[in-house]
């Protein structure tokens, strides 16, 4: 939510404001968004799929009258969102920073972050709302979801926002893998995983992009990014550790839990950042292997949390071995708040956790937990025999939540096709 509280009150009052701040500029406002629109990049469409283009809007030769239409659009089309619609606005949108410099700079800071703070605002008063038309997207989303609605309780929601964040209707529906073995990890919550990147380092490469993810900025400056990076322990050099990430989709469980049994050494529930300004969000969904080589770096300026935890296990030869984890839960694209459990929200003393246990949730938009490891602790996805891998779906389901409107690999290092 916007930090200094300055929120419109309608869509009336917020598009007056922003066509206020273009008419006079208002910290660079207009220059900023002329840019912007001055340098948006031509989709990258794949002519074999066609029915993509949904989700994309040619954003070339926009002007204000636009940009306020756009999100009166976003805004009166909400209540008619199904969950396989439900990122169809949001990449819409970003295609404004699609490789774009002037976009990024746009979105990111100043007016232009204002402007996206007071929108998220807007959009959780309707999400928070207690009338009709959230009544009736509630059963909209359990028609469409059909029986995946079966594992959670049945209601009733008094608001949309109570629905997204509805709990399991009993823990058996995800039960915790070896309740009683400290060395297995579980997943947090339920999500899309893929492995980002082995010896983190302070600045680390992500693979296939020319960028890197900043493991200290990720953990808001804490002493704790330490453990997973290069380090000395015992006269020699440790190596860095590994990162995974665990995105959800929006149809999906959104409570996310403790990965290890041990205790909560330090979280911080508020980490302020941006709320909008991927460079290529689109790619974020490719070909349904979600995340996969994606360009991490603007996660460490995103809206987020995160918790440290502290957890001993035994090996298969019965030696005791102490290491740390983190989680870093990171609110992307129309998240205004990343909501922590009262006994995780940035406790002054260290708290004990069971693995499994509920630590907070994502109210509506697009969400990811990143786990770290120190060096040599989590070297790989391992599961065993029967085990759930993924499912098998509904085409629909992975046209509308897994692939982007094109199909393509990363385009990064390309000269810019204006």
């Amino acid at each position: 939510m916007p930090d200094n509280g300055e929120f419109s009150k309608s869509l009336k009052e917020f598009l007056d404001k922003i066509g206020d701040w273009y008419r006079d500029n208002h910290e660079g406002f207009r220059t900023l968004f002329d840019a912007t629109i001055a340098n948006v990049v031509k989709c990258p469409a794949d002519p074999t799929d066609p029915d993509g283009k949904k989700v994309y809007y040619d954003w070339r030769g926009a002007t204000i009258e636009t940009l306020k239409k756009f999100f009166t659009d976003w805004y009166d089309d909400w209540y008619k969102t199904k969950p396989n619609d439900g990122l169809d606005y949001i990449e819409k949108f970003s295609w404004l920073t699609y490789e774009n410099d002037y976009g990024m700079v746009f979105m990111t800071c100043g007016p232009g972050l204002e402007m996206t703070k007071d929108f998220t605002n807007l959009q959780g008063g309707q999400m928070d709302d207690k009338g009709k038309e959230g009544q009736d997207l509630i059963k909209l989303w359990r028609t469409e979801l059909g029986t995946r609605i079966d594992d959670f309780e049945q209601g009733p929601w008094d608001t949309f926002n109570r629905f997204f964040i509805r709990e399991l209707r009993d823990p058996s529906v995800r039960p915790v893998d070896a309740p009683g073995d400290d060395s297995v990890v579980v997943a947090p919550t339920d999500c899309v995983i893929n492995m980002i990147v082995d010896d983190l380092a302070e600045e680390t490469p992500i693979p296939v992009k020319t960028v890197t993810m900043n493991v200290k900025q990720l953990l808001a400056g804490s002493e704790y990014y330490k453990k997973f990076v290069p380090r000395e322990e015992d006269g020699s050099t440790l190596p860095g550790g590994t990162a995974v990430s665990c995105i959800l989709m929006p149809d999906t469980y959104h409570w996310y839990h403790a990965p290890v049994k041990g205790e909560v050494v330090e979280s911080h529930d508020d980490v302020h950042g941006i709320y909008y300004g991927m460079r290529d969000f689109p790619e974020l969904l490719n070909k349904g292997n979600v995340g996969y080589g994606f360009d991490y770096e603007m996660f460490d300026n995103f809206r987020r949390g995160y918790l440290v935890f502290r957890t001993n296990f035994t090996d298969p030869k019965g030696k005791q071995h102490e290491t740390y984890v983190a989680m870093v839960t990171v609110g992307l694209n129309s998240i205004g708040s990343v909501q922590y459990e009262p006994e995780f929200k940035n406790p002054q003393k260290p708290v004990a956790v069971a693995k499994g246990q509920k630590i907070g949730n994502f109210q509506y938009g697009g969400s990811l937990n990143i786990l770290l490891f120190e060096y040599g602790r989590f070297p790989a996805l391992q599961l065993h025999m029967g085990q759930r891998i993924g499912t098998l779906e509904a085409p629909e389901r992975t046209k509308g939540l897994f692939t982007g409107s094109y199909h393509t690999q990363s385009r990064r290092g390309i000269p810019f096709a204006r």
